[in-house]
């Protein structure tokens, strides 16, 4: 049963930059986002929203993102996110090769397309932000027939989807949000792949027994990347590549500087607006 209630909260900031902060505060997993001209409003049915929110704006002013900011909050009665959600998702043309559909809009693919059909539900990944789009476009360049890779923070699984259709022969997609096991079994199962081709487990790296991937993705934001950077790289072979996003052009020193003084090399870079993907080499 759906909950009656839900929880509007009201987010304005000092400096106030719309784009990078609306790609910030999806990685909440709201159940809905409003941009208006100097705030944004999110939507949320978890009970402890007002925390989480706090707990992730003070985070965004540790990193200097932001200076200052005020939170309203307000109890409503349910909307109709059903609804609401499927006007929200458009067609995405990623690259030449990649597009994203959700599964209730029809696209003609043209030969030699590869289509993703997603529906997001609760988990970040749509295709529709910066990040998801700099790590598709990178994955064409550095997926392999035949190789073996970990996807840390999957959400929707778009981004293993996206590289078992490129080629990869396997792919372990993991998270720690239960609503992104279930939305990712639909995803695969939408797709055509397989539990052989795509793994979707609902755990953190620390809780992975496997190693030696030939690629190792993470899509998320700066302060857990420095957080598990040993942990990615000893996931990953010798010889096997890194990719990092969920980053803004500010952060770039510091992943940098982390990431190669952990012993891997700095080898490659894409910018797409405020946002970047960094890839390194074991």
């Amino acid at each position: 049963m759906p909950n009656k209630f839900y929880t509007e909260l009201i987010v304005k900031t000092s400096p106030f930059d719309m784009e990078e902060l609306s790609g910030l505060l999806w990685e909440l997993n709201p159940i809905g986002l409003e941009e208006g001209e100097l705030f944004i409003k999110l939507f949320f049915q978890e009970a402890d929203a007002v925390t989480k929110t706090t707990r992730f704006l003070d985070e965004l002013q540790e990193r200097n993102l932001i200076d200052s900011y005020t939170l309203e909050e307000a109890v409503l009665e349910n909307r109709n996110w059903n609804e609401e959600w499927e006007r929200s998702l458009n067609i995405i043309k990623v690259t030449d090769k990649i597009t994203i559909r959700p599964s209730f809009k029809e696209y003609n693919a043209v030969p030699g397309e590869i289509v993703l059909v997603i529906d997001p539900k609760m988990s970040f990944g749509t295709g529709e932000h910066q990040t998801t789009k700099l790590v598709l476009r990178t994955l064409e360049k550095y997926v392999n027939p035949g190789i073996r890779l970990i996807d840390v923070g999957t959400g929707t699984g778009v981004l293993a989807i996206a590289a078992v259709k490129l080629g990869a022969q396997y792919a372990l997609a993991i998270d720690n949000d239960d609503w992104c096991y279930d939305n990712g079994l639909e995803n695969c199962a939408m797709n055509d792949v397989s539990r052989q081709q795509v793994e979707i487990r609902t755990a953190d790296i620390y809780g992975v027994s496997e190693s030696e991937f030939d690629l190792t993705l993470a899509n998320i934001q700066k302060n857990v990347l420095l957080e598990i950077c040993d942990a990615l790289i000893a996931k990953t072979r010798l010889g096997g590549t890194i990719i990092l996003s969920g980053l803004l052009h500010q952060d770039e020193t510091d992943i940098v500087n982390k990431f190669t003084s952990a012993g891997v090399s700095f080898l490659d870079k894409d910018a797409l607006d405020e946002w970047i993907c960094l890839v390194f080499k074991k």
